[in-house]
């Protein structure tokens, strides 16, 4: 039987991801923890010995301050990669070893950056072209959270992710039509667009880019429709397969927020968790047991800025509560980009850093937090051995600085994130020598 390249990768990354569930189910309590897809095994090198020591790497990024979250590692320290791949983190790296060597001294250097909420396809609704916004975003792998559902998923797959040099990963929405209308019409008040077979079929038969199902839960979405579209939401991963998670979108979500979040199972993401768009999960300074109970049994609570989404009056006290979030996203959209939160992935992860939050925690929460969600990759959001070469560098400004939420909230602080160079596959963005002929 003849198998195509891509049946071949589906298979593999899919029976390893099985094999790392089924050593989880013995070891974890599903009802108390979040079950992910794990990173389909550990990195390996291709085509070199990462021991040679006459080893010539294609680049060296010297001299920075390396954070790596996933290695409990920071400190001086050159990276050298080959094949796409990181070869080398060492002390010092010789010039002469070095193809191409950009020297980044003064300057932190971590993965590239995920971002596990975005809308980074465009000409689907609200999306923006991905590459060309990595000069001010520094990710190098972007989920696109509901641009399209079932009908329209073939448009994502077949047009947009192959353009791309960035790795785009995908929440399918439960409306058929995903996010083509835009922001304004609401895509769940015809409640026949929630087609549950339909979406699952498409999360099954897509293993390799779709990660679950994305559903918005606003009153002027879904309209007299309520809590429906998420629970067809839910429905649809449950077809789909075990352990596919939701990512429920909330603001302003109908009746009570309590009976949301109890539909919530481990692994689902609840994205705009410090959304103070209305009914949020903090009322009247306390933060609601059922998002506590939520955050406890491994419910994801996600950042998910956006333009209307991140309330420092929300965020403040539930994280002085215990509501951390797990991960930090952008919501990064055609409108969400001209608003004064101005939500790129590197501000809002100041946003966090001036409240307090370790660089490494702010760090690993926009790099192997969210990849281990994603769990398709090995070695994604990491610096190890064997993993791709995905850098973000960073100056880390030091001084004044203010920052603003999406409800005119403002906040000084005295850091900021400020990208200067963002590397996928070992190919500096926009920096010559450019390879000739260009394949990447």
């Amino acid at each position: 039987m003849r198998v195509s390249r891509r049946n071949f990768i589906v298979s593999t990354s899919a029976a390893a991801a099985g094999a790392t569930l089924a050593a989880q189910a013995t070891s974890v309590d599903a009802k108390s923890n979040p079950v992910f897809l794990a990173q389909a095994g550990a990195p390996a090198p291709h085509g070199f010995d990462p021991q040679d020591k006459a080893l010539k790497y294609d680049l060296v990024i010297a001299n920075g301050e390396v954070i790596d979250p996933s290695q409990k590692l920071r400190g001086k320290r050159d990276l050298g990669i080959k094949h796409g791949q990181i070869a080398a983190v060492e002390a010092s790296i010789p010039a002469a070893r070095a193809v191409q060597r950009i020297d980044v001294a003064g300057k932190l250097v971590t993965p590239g950056l995920v971002d596990l909420h975005t809308h980074l396809v465009p000409h689907l609704g609200i999306g923006l072209p991905a590459d060309e916004l990595v000069p001010i975003t520094a990710v190098t792998t972007a989920v696109s959270a509901g641009d399209a559902g079932w009908q329209t998923f073939g448009a994502l797959r077949h047009y947009a992710i192959p353009q791309a040099r960035t790795r785009i990963f995908a929440f399918v929405h439960i409306a058929s039509i995903g996010l083509a209308g835009g922001l304004a019409p609401g895509e769940m008040l015809n409640i026949d667009y929630a087609n549950v077979d339909g979406c699952a079929k498409a999360v099954a038969e897509n293993p390799d880019i779709a990660l679950g199902v994305k559903v918005r839960i606003t009153d002027t979405v879904v309209g007299q429709n309520g809590l429906e579209p998420l629970r067809r939401a839910i429905r649809a991963a449950e077809m789909a397969g075990k352990g596919v998670p939701v990512m429920c979108h909330i603001g302003a979500a109908p009746g009570s927020l309590a009976d949301l979040l109890d539909l919530l199972r481990p692994g689902d993401i609840l994205t705009h968790s410090f959304s103070g768009a209305g009914n949020n999960i903090v009322q009247n300074g306390q933060l609601l047991a059922a998002a506590r109970a939520a955050k406890q049994r491994g419910v994801v609570f996600d950042v998910g800025h956006g333009g209307g989404s991140f309330d420092y009056t929300i965020c403040e006290p539930a994280m002085q509560q215990g509501a951390v979030p797990d991960t930090i996203s952008s919501d990064i959209h055609a409108a969400s980009i001209n608003t004064p939160g101005y939500p790129t992935l590197p501000n809002v992860m100041s946003k966090f850093l001036n409240l307090g939050m370790p660089l490494e925690d702010v760090v690993a929460k926009a790099t192997v937090e969210p990849a281990r969600v994603i769990g398709r990759v090995p070695g994604l959001g990491t610096l190890r051995i064997g993993a791709p070469a995905d850098v973000a560098i960073f100056d880390l400004v030091d001084g004044p600085v203010e920052f603003v939420d999406t409800r005119n909230n403002k906040r000084n602080g005295t850091k900021k994130l400020v990208p200067a160079l963002t590397v996928k596959g070992g190919r500096p963005f926009g920096r010559p020598p450019m390879p000739l002929p260009f394949t990447f």
